[in-house]
Order: C-alpha cells, then structure tokens, then sequence
C-alpha cells in the first residue's frame, strides 16, 4: 500500500487504546502507513485540525488549507469525558453522516477514526484520499455510498450556515 503523499496531508491518529484492538481502524492506519500514531494529548500538532464531535464549529472545505488532520480514537462510551479537555489544535466537529462500520452501521455520528478521517478529507476537497484509506476496509466502499451525497453537499459549502442548511435538508 503506498504511502499518501505527506506533503498535502499529514493523518494522524491518537489512540487512547480503549476498543477492542482488532477493530480499532486506526491502528489498521498506522500499521499500514497511512497515519502517523500519537499516544498522548500534547503531542497533537498545535496547528493541526482535530476531529471532536464535542467542538462548536464544524468542518469546512476551507479548513483544506491545514496539513495537519488528527482523529482521536477512544471507546463512545468514554468520549464526551476525553474530549472535554483542552486539546491542542482547531477543534472541527463533523457534520451528520451515517456510519457504514459494522459496529454502529447506519447510526448517525457514530463513526469510526477512519470513517471521521475520510469524512474530513472529503469535504477538505481530498475524495482521493478518503477513498484510499476506506479501501482498506471491506465496507469502506459502503461509507462513500451511505454518505455520497451528503459528502457532496458538504464539500461544497461555503460557511456554517450555508452547511447547516444543507444538513437540515438532508436530516
């Protein structure tokens, strides 16, 4: 598996190690090359975008400027307490988006890390990368198809009003 070009966009995973190894996506992207691996808080780069779905603002396709994108993969049932502290970077949540995981599918914001990665790299305006990194997985290709014309729309939006509109119409 190649490598995704570190120049455009450097993927970062903290893992918390609070799942069940063998389904943790993240790791899955480490070991493959396709993220770097953090263990701790403070190593988060400070002008990284941090994927929390307890932050204020969401995730425009003007925040493509940033290079570094980081996804913080903790157990759901632990999150709103891990995400509530002060964590480095620019916090973006995701908008409303289906998981396609066999643990949570078809439940809204229940994404896995490579799910949140790929959602922000699509509306980021890098659909290449969130394609090479769903292929890992064999529902990978169903995350794109749950989610396509969400993604769409979202990759689109010009500000958070103009996405939230579009989210209300879609939900």
């Amino acid at each position: 598996m190649q490598e995704i070009e570190r120049r455009d966009l450097r993927l970062h995973v903290l893992l918390l190690k609070q799942d069940d190894p063998h389904k943790c996506t993240a790791a899955k992207l480490a070991k493959f090359g396709l993220a770097n691996t953090i263990f701790r808080f403070r190593q988060i780069p400070s002008k990284s975008l941090v994927l929390n779905p307890t932050a204020a603002r969401v995730i425009l396709p003007i925040d493509g400027t940033i290079r570094d994108l980081v996804a913080i993969d903790c157990s759901w049932e632990k999150a709103e307490t891990e995400l509530r502290r002060g964590i480095p970077g620019l916090a973006r949540r995701l908008p409303t988006l289906l998981a396609a995981n066999p643990t949570n599918y078809a439940k809204k914001h229940k994404l896995s890390s490579v799910e949140a990665l790929a959602a922000a790299a699509y509306i980021m305006g890098r659909d290449e990368i969130a394609d090479k990194l769903l292929s890992l997985f064999k529902w990978g290709n169903t995350f794109l198809t749950l989610n396509k014309e969400l993604l769409e729309a979202y990759s689109s939006a010009s500000s958070e009003e103009e996405l939230s509109k579009i989210e209300g119409d879609f939900f």
